[in-house]
């Protein structure tokens, strides 16, 4: 086109230093800042989950082009967007190594506290898509057994391997889940989800916070052996009560990897760049610096020192928006150091 797009984009979104002046005009505005006045003259929008892009902020404005470089699309109104002909673009598993890195981290954290052993035990993965898979696929790889719970891909592909969500909750010493946030799943982690777990079993959600019935989850602590939240109702004001009931408590930064971050940019702006005209970007790559020695015996516990965050968290709830901002981005395990976690895996009590 012969006018340079103009570019809203979120500040937190990294990786966008290939997008040059001759493409566009790129504006850094704070995601919860991004309004309708704003949008006046915007050609295109990058924003993550905290920008709400409905028909209200969209109207009467000129953007063709939403990215978002998450996961999911909830935060947009996809409808309206279908209607007004504006292109909207995310990145599904983009990030789904880094938070198959954070539960694994997680409960090896978790088990380490309560003297658990992990291969002793049963692995319910609630959701089996980009995320979940990967799950599953460390969880062989280190010997623990899995049960899945995937309805959608039960239906296309047979249920073969599959199992009902009842069975899952009566055999799982150890839940995480890994669900899009749709209708079905809004408050899916309820009363009866949570009493029908086993005594003692740990919890784990990393998927969004609106699955879990949070007072549910408060009343169904003595219940429970362990509670690992990633993702909270009411982000960024969360509720002290449920902080205080985890054992393990992050502010949404399961995704954040290097590698999830430059992964998203990526599909993100090749998909721009189709929509732009860019043929220069259209294979937009991101080059990152190469990741850092960590002993085998470490890398669960070196990698992620996810305790250092929990610590963080709790000293200020209040800041969690500045917390998960601020966090520095991780590095995910490469294939070698993921071949040798078999070595680092505690075989009896930690």
């Amino acid at each position: 086109m012969d006018v340079k797009p103009h570019i809203i984009a979120d500040q937190q979104v990294p990786y966008l230093e290939g997008i040059g002046k001759k493409h566009a005009r790129i504006t850094r505005v704070p995601g919860h800042l991004i309004d309708k006045q704003i949008l006046k003259k915007a050609d295109a929008l990058l924003v993550r989950t905290r920008t709400i892009c409905s028909a209200a902020l969209l109207k009467d404005s000129p953007v063709s082009f939403i990215g978002s470089p998450t996961i999911g699309t909830d935060h947009i109104d996809l409808d309206y967007c279908a209607k007004k002909g504006i292109v909207v673009v995310n990145a599904p598993g983009c990030n789904s190594g880094a938070v198959m890195q954070y539960v694994f981290s997680a409960l090896v954290a978790w088990a380490g506290n309560h003297a658990e052993d992990l291969k002793s035990k049963t692995l319910g993965i609630v959701g089996v898509g980009n995320v979940g898979k990967k799950v599953a696929a460390l969880a062989a790889h280190l010997g623990i057994r899995t049960v899945l719970n995937d309805p959608p891909r039960a239906k296309a592909e047979g249920q073969e391997g599959f199992s009902d969500l009842g069975l899952l909750l009566e055999q799982s010493d150890i839940i995480t889940m890994h669900v899009p946030l749709t209708p079905l799943t809004i408050n899916m982690v309820n009363n009866n989800f949570l009493s029908s777990m086993k005594q003692g079993a740990c919890f784990i959600n990393t998927s969004r916070g609106a699955v879990v019935d949070e007072m549910a989850l408060q009343k169904a602590v003595p219940k429970l052996g362990g509670i690992i939240l990633d993702v909270w109702q009411g982000e960024p004001h969360i509720d002290p009560a449920t902080l205080k009931v985890c054992n393990i408590a992050t502010p949404h930064i399961a995704g954040y990897s290097l590698e999830g971050k430059s992964n998203a940019t990526e599909q993100v702006v090749r998909a721009m760049a189709v929509h732009f005209g860019w043929n220069d970007l259209q294979n937009y790559t991101v080059a990152l610096p190469a990741a850092k020695h960590v002993p085998a015996d470490l890398l669960f516990t070196q990698c992620f020192p996810i305790f250092e965050l929990d610590k963080q968290l709790r000293k200020a709830p209040e800041q969690f928006e500045l917390i998960r901002n601020a966090y520095v981005y991780r590095r995910e395990w490469t294939r070698e150091q993921y071949s040798q976690l078999t070595l680092c895996l505690p075989k009896k009590t930690f």
